[in-house]
């Protein structure tokens, strides 16, 4: 289904990725369209890593068992929708596996990601390219404001780090070309409280075809 129709990326058996750096909202947004379109959500668990708390503490210590454990995650729950009756209907998901070598690249030292370049090769031989992948963007500002408050004790984030990441997720997008690519600037809308904002999404959706393309909505919930 890659490269195709966006029909095909909101009917049953389609897979769609929402993407984005730390505090953007993926999450709540993944769950929210796949609930919306009547879809299965397929979620990250980041307080299931027992290293992420000492990862923010010392990134440097914890860089390499914090990535690992996330790796075997998403691993495990990309082999659930083979496992499983998902695609039946579909899967959101808040996680692309191709970006993992984004935190890893920032995190791990040059010995550390060369061993990780090697487990993750092999393990990602034949993961599914999504249908759709939506990249939410915003200002390390909102990104700021946004992780205060959810308010998880184990986030410690400076602005540096989250800059360097949103410029890492930025250049990987920019190459990106395995599925067609919707990139959304996610500074001031809010698709979770306001339905008029995810319907503007959810259209903007449906007119994709194929190729990349930008949505802008305004504040009044309306896209350009």
């Amino acid at each position: 289904m890659k490269g195709g129709a966006v029909a095909t990326s909101v009917s049953p058996g389609s897979f769609i990725v929402i993407e984005g750096p730390i505090g953007v909202g993926k999450t709540s947004l993944a769950r929210r369209l796949a609930a919306t379109i009547g879809m299965e959500a397929l979620l990250e668990a980041p307080e299931d890593n027992p290293f992420l708390a000492r990862f923010y503490e010392d990134r440097r210590a914890f860089a390499l068992p914090t990535q690992l454990f996330f790796l075997f995650q998403r691993l495990r729950l990309l082999d659930s929708l083979t496992q499983t009756d998902f695609l039946r209907s579909g899967v959101v998901a808040d996680f692309l596996w191709a970006k993992d070598r984004v935190f890893a690249r920032i995190t791990l030292d040059d010995d550390e990601w060369r061993l990780y370049e090697q487990i993750a090769a092999g393990l990602g031989a034949h993961a599914r390219s999504p249908d759709l992948v939506i990249f939410l963007q915003a200002p390390v500002d909102v990104l700021i404001d946004r992780i205060r408050h959810r308010g998880r004790s184990y986030e410690r984030l400076d602005r540096d780090y989250l800059a360097e990441l949103g410029d890492a997720y930025t250049d990987f997008f920019h190459r990106y070309q395995d599925s067609p690519l919707l990139m959304v600037n996610a500074a001031e809308a809010n698709f979770v409280e306001s339905d008029e904002d995810l319907a503007s999404l959810i259209d903007c959706v449906r007119r994709i075809h194929n190729g990349r393309h930008f949505f802008n909505p305004l504040p009044s919930g309306l896209g350009v």
